[in-house]
């Protein structure tokens, strides 16, 4: 019962197996392989248009990246102020872009709104020398809470930031597991919003390590080969990141892995919400439940080996902080969930409510 994170399952079999079929003979190093070129032009079928593409291993090295592409060292990259870039990447952000600043903007359960961005760029207005000047905004999709934007609500964040002279970055680490409920296709939640560049997280979702840094403009992918390289994300054997990607993609496997998390998440949600004591701050809406757990039952599954995350009160307003006798927690699910992991995890939770 690991609901830790979908980072704690493996990959998934077809994708094994496509690098088992990339490590026989030889190919050219450093992503000039036949592999990494069909990821590419994958892709950009994906997209529905001509995207650069740069795969590396890790979704802190994306987001760090796709930053550094739009975000002088004077910069500031606009954020929701638990966003992963500003809570959990350890200054890579900063490191990568050479010092610019991530300023964390309010907003409930993880979403920014239009109004705290409008504040935000009102607080520093372009030219000011003393203070950094606003150059992208990242999104979340999903966000830290597993919630969703809608793609007006995208639509109108990137108006904004457009409108001021910014550039926006999306951090899709859970992109398809969003794709699934939104019920929309890759480059209608993407750049026909308004994104400019997209992290694309295949990791969480099946992959073994491989993410993509995704640039809808080619003008913003010109610095990018020499930063990656310049990062030390350059992999010698690219062939073996472009083979997952192709595999990851190759008849929607992608998303098919992602509907599989999200239903066993929904699954789960259904189930918690039918016991007396446990209640849900918000909707689940991707592969991911946020919930707060009498202490009687957090006991009872953690004795038992549940694995998962005390989230504290992130996220939550004041009416909804967990009380005394109460703990806030995330579950996450992934491809390899099983109904019966989730409903050993149901009996328990009964059993001891």
């Amino acid at each position: 019962m690991d609901f830790a994170s979908d980072n704690a399952g493996g990959a998934s079999p077809r994708i094994l197996q496509a690098v088992v079929a990339a490590n026989s003979g030889f190919a050219p190093a450093y992503g000039a392989d036949t592999y990494s070129q069909q990821a590419q032009d994958r892709l950009s079928e994906v997209f529905e248009r001509e995207c650069a593409v740069f795969l590396v291993t890790t979704g802190t090295a994306a987001n760090a990246l796709a930053l550094a592409a739009l975000t002088p060292p004077w910069g500031a990259v606009l954020c929701h102020e638990d966003a992963h870039i500003n809570d959990d990447e350890c200054g890579a952000p900063e490191f990568f872009t050479a010092g610019a600043k991530l300023v964390g903007l309010k907003g409930a359960h993880g979403k920014i709104t239009p109004a705290a961005l409008e504040d935000a760029l009102a607080r520093f207005p372009a030219g000011l020398v003393k203070q950094v000047q606003p150059a992208a905004l990242s999104v979340s999709q999903a966000t830290e809470c597993g919630t969703l934007y809608t793609l007006e609500e995208v639509r109108t964040l990137a108006a904004l930031a457009h409108g001021a002279g910014l550039r926006v970055h999306m951090d899709g680490a859970r992109f398809a597991n969003a794709l699934e409920t939104l019920g929309c296709s890759p480059a209608q939640a993407s750049w026909q919003t308004g994104v400019d560049i997209l992290s694309l997280g295949a990791t969480k979702n099946g992959a073994l390590a491989c993410e993509a840094v995704v640039v809808f403009d080619p003008a913003l992918a010109a610095d990018l080969p020499f930063r990656r390289k310049r990062a030390g994300h350059t992999l010698s054997k690219g062939r073996f990141l472009g083979a997952q990607m192709v595999a990851w993609l190759e008849d929607n496997h992608w998303r098919e892995l992602a509907r599989h998390a999200n239903a066993m998440a929904a699954r789960l949600a259904i189930g918690l919400s039918e016991i007396p004591g446990v209640r849900t701050p918000w909707p689940r809406q991707v592969n991911e439940v946020f919930t707060v757990l009498p202490h009687e039952i957090d006991r009872a599954l953690r004795s038992a080996g549940a694995r998962y995350y005390d989230w504290g009160a992130r996220g939550l307003t004041a009416m909804q902080a967990p009380g005394a006798h109460e703990v806030f927690v995330r579950l996450v699910t992934s491809f390899a969930t099983t109904p019966e992991d989730v409903d050993q995890f149901l009996r328990i939770a009964r059993a001891s409510a």
